[in-house]
């Protein structure tokens, strides 16, 4: 039974940690600061539920007070929780997970580009995905392969609801990941020719994520190609990925824009950017 338990622990901790950075650490206080609920509750269930409920709290504490505070002195500083300065994040998830936090410097990009969205197309919001935890560098942020400096951010695209026929800050895929602006017959298919060359990683997501919202939204191509060109033009961004049939269909000309590699995974879900 210890080792069962012993190996439950060792387990718990590796699965929080790759997930949250600092969740195996906390896992680990909550474990070695709870011996007040063995003492108090005798009953089993009730204990383990105690317990769940101590962990949560004191992740939740750590995750939204302490790290933030922590993360400064390793250059990095947090992504808005809430929508500030038309930024805001697709998922709360990616907060929760401390998967938002950035060098100062693409913050500010960050924020600029949302700012020039919003006085360009009247209520329009920039909406994040994954960025980068709070600590280390070359930490992996998986399934992220250089999301590990605090440099790189990915932003969602731009949608049309189909029911209002209107511009939405929402996204057809809950995580914004895996829902993808397909190629036309006419146009370059790297997806195709990355999967016929063996990089089995690079459509994965799209046969994990659910596509039954996909009906309901377009892809917005006149908003998408104004928050390309702001990112390029931003003098923090050196980098942006998309995919290349997107790059032509929406005529990017910018030497910014770069194609990702068939060891990366698609991006005609999401565009990819990095600062200096």
């Amino acid at each position: 039974m210890k080792t069962l338990k012993f190996s439950f622990t060792i387990l718990t901790f590796f699965i929080l940690t790759v997930l949250t950075q600092i969740g195996g650490i906390v896992f680990l206080i909550s474990i070695y600061t709870n011996k007040w609920i063995d003492k108090y509750v005798a009953h089993k269930f009730l204990k383990t539920t105690y317990q769940f409920i101590y962990f949560t709290i004191l992740y939740c504490t750590t995750t939204f007070f302490i790290v933030p505070i922590i993360a400064k002195p390793f250059g990095r500083v947090q992504l808005p929780i809430k929508e500030t300065n038309n930024l805001q994040p697709l998922n709360i998830l990616t907060c929760l997970l401390n998967r938002n936090y950035v060098r100062p410097e693409l913050q500010e990009a960050a924020f600029d580009i949302a700012n020039k969205m919003n006085a360009t197309f009247e209520d329009s919001k920039v909406n994040y995905l994954d960025a980068n935890f709070p600590f280390i560098n070359k930490f992996p942020l998986l399934p992220h392969l250089s999301h590990n400096d605090g440099k790189k951010l990915d932003i969602s695209f731009c949608y049309i609801d189909n029911k209002l026929n209107l511009p939405t800050s929402e996204a057809p895929s809950f995580i914004g990941y895996g829902i993808c602006e397909e190629p036309l017959p006419h146009e370059k298919n790297t997806a195709e020719f990355c999967s016929e060359n063996g990089y089995w990683q690079y459509s994965f997501l799209t046969k994990v994520v659910s596509q039954q919202n996909k009906p309901y939204f377009n892809f917005d191509s006149i908003r998408t190609r104004a928050l390309m060109n702001m990112i390029t033009e931003n003098n923090y961004v050196e980098k942006v990925f998309i995919e290349p049939h997107l790059k032509t269909r929406l005529n990017l000309t910018s030497n910014k824009i770069r194609f990702h590699g068939c060891q990366a995974v698609r991006h005609d879900d999401h565009i990819h950017l990095q600062v200096k």
